[in-house]
Order: structure tokens, then C-alpha cells, then sequence
């Protein structure tokens, strides 16, 4: 059977990029302030009844989970496909159908445990992280026990997913190290295959269990010897036409110092040593492996966020995966996760200081610490720009620390929603990397208002007009944005316009936005928000693509249409390789 591919319906485009190694981070100090009326402090606790504040966005529903995903599970990453989001669990799977965003229904759940259950689609598969040594084969609920059991999996499940309701798992590959992440990487160049990026970070399986694993003791002397399981990836291809044979081809050993062929060539000297904060760093001893992969496979680019480093990977050979750069920051504990920006000249680093489960975003706590940390791509090099942190002290009851989040698809800025745990969820624009400016949020009071209980958002993500998150303990979310003086209603139309057919937030592909009077208005919105458009020539420019759009409605479309539309350009007195005249000229052209 041949598993098809559903693709994106936004338009794409390749960029090109290049680079070299380079180590070392320039540190900035973050000048992010909050208001002391913030509403998001000292919000009420409770798990379903905790107080709420938000600013730029609402909540439009909230569903708990149930049975084995019911409180006390844990949520993990999403995935979407279609009209479903599918809401990964350390108990398995979950599958809403979100047609209608405000009233999401559960339609299936699926035990199948063994942490962490990170979640990614490719048209009728589904692939699923699994790391937990009580992880069996056949997704049973009696755990594994034993150092060598034959009925244990740690690895990358694969599930046939063409009827949604009856997913099928198919043999999945066993890794050495589980799966703690993975990324789906399609190769723009072979439409027959997919591959998939795996990450372990768990302990190195016996060889008994799965042959070819080699443990090794995690050291800062140079590793040249041998074959160990540590200081590598696992590149998974799968064959779309037998997706049931789907094998590791390659361990890229990504992490190699290229003079001296040392596997273990990302020695972080901070590693074990202490943070600015006063615990010690969690990359002990060295950069073994990469918490995340981000792959943009139309750049030709990736970027892993590896332990102690952040790297960036050449992947126009997807089977082998080759850095060109590396940074480090003694502020950043453990690199997590990253993003990049639509052109990929932008990648942005989480930091999970403190693994998730400890409250990083205390007033006591840095803004350079469990960060983000921004950095612009040039001539392949990461060159740093500033740190973002969640501009609200959080209780010592809440996790807060930077987690996952993707890109808002509005046209002429880059924005991204983000996850903070018990932060609650943050929406940015850093479309100027030194400057970096929450445009929205959603906080939670804590769950618990005397001890520390785990939940929050571990992932928040846009999907086809709507924001949508899975919260550790409390389920699934969907939210909408709403206008404010940062994100007018036709930038929100403009984004909500850009359909996919699936989304994977490791995963990115460029889009392009067709032309559209939203885009256009999204244009003039921001020349009016920057003071560059103002007073009559904004008033006549509207004027004009008001009139524009009244005659698309009716008979006398077409260079009717285009005539009100060159008239808005000339009106802003723009030039004309600004976005104003490029998105009125894009849409004249539609209609001419």
C-alpha cells in the first residue's frame, strides 16, 4: 500500500544558505519589563477554576482529557492533519476533530504508552516517540520488565492512519536510545521517501536487547575510538510505498570536532560546572545528542538544539546531515527546541533550564535564564542578537521555562506563539531580533496555591486560524486572536487565509500568501502602525481599496479593480519595493 502525502496548500518558495563552524555566543542583557498592574499576576490557583488573563487572544475552549489521558496523565507535543489535531500523551494518543475551533470533539484515543509520545504526521502515517522502558511492542499496559526484554520498544512508532478512527500500527524502528523527539524531513528531491530525524536521550539500551547499541561512559576526554551509541543522531527513511520497512540508514555523527575527529567535538566546558543561578548545568559533561531538530528542507537547512549547544545543520543531503555552526551561552542550561522565521534568516533557541518541572520564571529568576535566545543567520553563521524571556514573574507554585511554540503566519512580520508551562503561552514579534516584543498572551493562575504540581502548556501552536495547545494536566485548548493595537483584524484574516493540509511545528515549510485584500489591508495596518503611512494619503489609500473590493462583488470587476488598486499604490506615495505597493500591485495583477 502506498501511504500518500496530503501537502500544504500555502504556496512555497526555496531559499538558498550556506555557512561555517563557528562556537561561542555574545551574551546581551535583556531589558524586557512588565507592568506592576500586570493582570497576570497573583492570578487565583486551581486545576479547572484558576483565574485567567489575557490580552490579544481568547480562550475558546478547554477539553479535558479522559480514562487514561484524564488529569494526572501527561500531554505532550500536537500534530495536525486535516480538520484533526492529534495530542500526544506518555498514555499515547488523542484525536479532535477541530472543524469547528470554538467546539472540538474527541473522537479517538489510543493507549499506547511509553513516554513521550511526541507526535508527528505524513499523510496517512503518524509517528510516535517512545522512550520509557515500559514500552511494549504491542502498545499493553503491563510495562516491560527486565534489563533485556524481547517485547519492549523504545524507538519511533509508525501508525497507518488513513481511517482515523482504526489506526494500525505498523512495526515502528527500535533505537538505541528510545526516541525522546523526532522531526519528519521530507526530501524536496525524493518524492518516494520521508525521513525522520530521531533523537534519544534516555540510557543506552544492552545489545542483548537491540544489537549494535555501544554504551559510553559520557567523558571530556576526546572520543575517537569505537562505534558508541552517544554523540550521534538516527536517520529513519521511510519508504512511502512500504512504510512497514522503514530502517535507520545513517548515524550522523553531528557533533564531531573536524580536526581532531573526535565524536565528542562539542565539548561544553560548562557542563557540570555551575550556572549563573547556582545549579549545575544540565549537559553533563559534553553535547551527546540534541534534545530537538527543527528541519526547513526548502533552505536545505536544520537547527538542533543539542544540550549544551545550539547547531546549525546542512541537510540538502537529508540522509546526511552536516553542521556548518555551532554556539554555546554560559546563561543557557539546556538547549530544547527551535524555530525559524518564514525566510530562514532567523532561528530562535528555547532554553528548558531546569527540565520543565521547576519554577525558572520567579522574580528572582534573570530574564537571560530558561530564555529564548535570537540569532540571525548570515552567510551560515549564527550571529546573536537578544534574548526573550516571558515579561511576568510567575510563583515559585508554577514550572515556567521557555518551551515550544511555531510561527503566525501574518504577512510582513515575524511572530511567533509560544508555550511557558505553567507561563502560560506568549506571542511575539521579532521581526527586529534585537528587539523582541510580546504582542499577546494567556495565563493561568497555578494549579496547585501552596506546592508546585506539574502542568501548564507544553506546546502551543497556529494551525489554520486558531491558536491550539496541549496543557500538561489540564488537556486541550483551542484560542482565537483577537485585534488589539499590535495585531489588526486583517492581519488575523490575513494568516487565518494560509490552509494546510498538515503541520508538523519541526517540520517548517515556507508559505507565500496569495494575494488577497486582507494581505493588502495587513500592509497598510503595518505602514500605519510604523508612522509611515498617515493623515489623507492613508485615508485615500483606503479609500480606494475599499472601492476596489466593492467592485470585485460585482459587474465590473477586472481592470476596474486593478485601476483602484494601482490608485491606492500611488496615493501612499510608498516605494515601490515597499510591502504597501508590492501587496496592492500583487493584487492589482489578480484582477488585470
Amino acid at each position: 500500500m502506498r501511504f500518500h502525502h496530503r501537502p500544504p496548500r500555502g504556496r512555497t518558495r526555496a531559499l538558498a544558505a550556506a555557512g561555517a563552524l563557528l562556537l561561542g555566543a555574545s551574551l546581551m542583557t535583556a531589558t524586557a519589563a512588565v507592568a506592576d498592574d500586570d493582570p497576570r499576576v497573583d492570578l487565583p490557583a486551581g486545576l479547572f477554576d484558576a483565574g485567567l488573563a489575557t490580552s490579544g487572544i481568547d480562550l475558546l475552549s478547554s477539553s479535558p482529557g479522559t480514562g487514561p489521558f484524564a488529569s494526572g496523565s501527561i500531554n505532550s507535543d500536537l500534530a495536525f492533519t486535516g480538520d484533526h489535531a492529534i495530542v500526544g500523551s506518555y498514555n499515547g494518543f488523542q484525536v479532535y476533530d477541530v472543524s469547528e475551533p470554538a467546539a472540538p470533539v474527541l473522537q479517538k484515543s489510543f493507549l499506547c504508552p511509553g513516554g513521550q509520545g511526541d507526535v508527528s504526521v505524513y499523510g496517512d502515517l503518524l509517528f510516535m516517540s517512545v522512550e520509557q522502558t515500559l514500552g511494549r511492542i504491542d502498545c499493553g499496559t503491563q510495562g516491560a520488565a527486565g534489563s533485556v526484554n524481547p517485547e519492549r520498544f523504545r524507538g519511533v512508532r509508525i501508525f497507518d492512519i488513513s481511517d482515523i478512527d482504526n489506526p494500525v500500527q505498523l512495526p515502528g524502528v527500535q533505537t538505541c536510545r528510545g526516541s525522546h523527539t523526532h522531526t519528519v524531513v521530507a526530501d524536496p528531491d525524493d518524492a518516494e521517501n520521508v525521513y525522520i530525524y530521531n533523537s534519544g536521550t534516555s540510557g543506552v539500551r544492552s545489545p542483548l536487547e537491540l544489537p549494535g547499541c555501544q554504551n559510553a561512559t559520557l567523558t571530556a576526554d576526546p572520543v575517537t575510538t569505537g562505534d558508541p551509541t552517544q554523540w550521534r543522531i538516527d536517520v529513519i527513511k521511510v519508504p512511502l510505498d512500504a512504510p512497514e520497512t522503514a530502517a535507520v540508514v545513517s548515524q550522523p555523527r553531528i557533533f564531531t570536532n573536524p580536526d581532531t575527529g573526535a565524536y565528542n567535538g562539542l565539548q561544553n566546558t560548562l557542563g557540570g560546572q555551575m550556572h549563573p543561578s547556582g545549579t549545575v548545568y544540565s549537559p553533563t559533561p559534553n553535547t551527546n545528542t540534541c534534545h530537538d531538530i527543527t528541519a526547513y528542507p526548502e533552505i536545505g537547512l536544520a537547527a538542533g538544539a543539542c544540550q549544551g549547544n545550539g547547531i546549525l545543520l546542512d541537510i540538502s543531503d537529508p540522509v546526511n546531515p552536516v553542521r556548518i555552526d555551532a554556539v554555546a551561552d554560559p546563561n543557557f542550561s539546556y538547549w530544547h527546541s527551535a524555530t525559524f522565521n518564514n525566510d530562514g534568516t532567523k532561528v530562535i533557541f528555547t532554553d528548558e533550564w531546569g527540565g520543565g518541572s521547576g519554577a525558572r520564571c520567579r522574580a528572582t529568576d534573570q530574564p537571560e535564564w530558561g530564555a529564548n535566545a535570537l540569532f540571525d543567520i548570515v552567510d551560515g553563521k549564527l550571529e546573536f542578537a537578544s534574548y526573550y524571556k516571558l515579561p511576568v514573574p510567575q510563583t515559585v507554585q508554577e514550572n515556567c521555562v521557555a518551551h515550544n511554540g511555531s510561527l503566525i503566519p501574518v504577512p510582513g512580520r515575524d511572530i511567533m506563539v509560544q508555550a511557558w508551562y505553567q507561563g502560560g503561552l506568549s506571542i511575539i514579534d521579532f521581526t527586529d531580533t534585537a528587539n523582541p516584543t510580546e504582542i499577546a498572551y494567556l495565563d493561568r493562575g497555578p494549579i496547585n496555591g501552596s506546592s508546585l504540581v506539574l502542568g501548564g502548556y507544553w506546546s502551543t501552536y497556529w494551525y489554520n486560524g486558531n491558536v491550539l495547545g496541549s496543557e500538561i494536566a489540564r488537556g486541550f485548548d483551542t484560542m482565537a486572536l483577537t485585534a488589539s493595537d499590535m495585531m489588526s483584524e486583517n492581519e488575523i484574516a490575513a494568516a487565518g487565509e494560509v490552509q494546510l493540509g498538515e503541520f508538523n511545528a519541526q517540520a517548517q515549510t515556507a508559505i507565500v500568501h496569495e494575494p488577497s485584500f486582507a494581505v493588502a489591508r495587513s500592509y497598510v495596518d503595518q505602514a500605519e502602525r510604523a508612522g509611515t503611512l498617515s493623515g489623507a494619503a492613508l485615508a485615500e489609500v483606503r479609500k480606494h481599496i475599499d472601492k476596489a473590493e466593492k467592485l470585485a462583488d460585482g459587474p465590473a470587476a477586472g481592470r476596474a479593480v486593478a485601476a483602484q488598486l494601482d490608485n491606492a499604490a500611488r496615493k501612499s506615495g510608498a516605494p515601490a519595493d515597499s510591502n504597501v505597493v508590492q501587496g496592492l500591485t500583487a493584487l492589482a495583477a489578480t484582477f488585470g
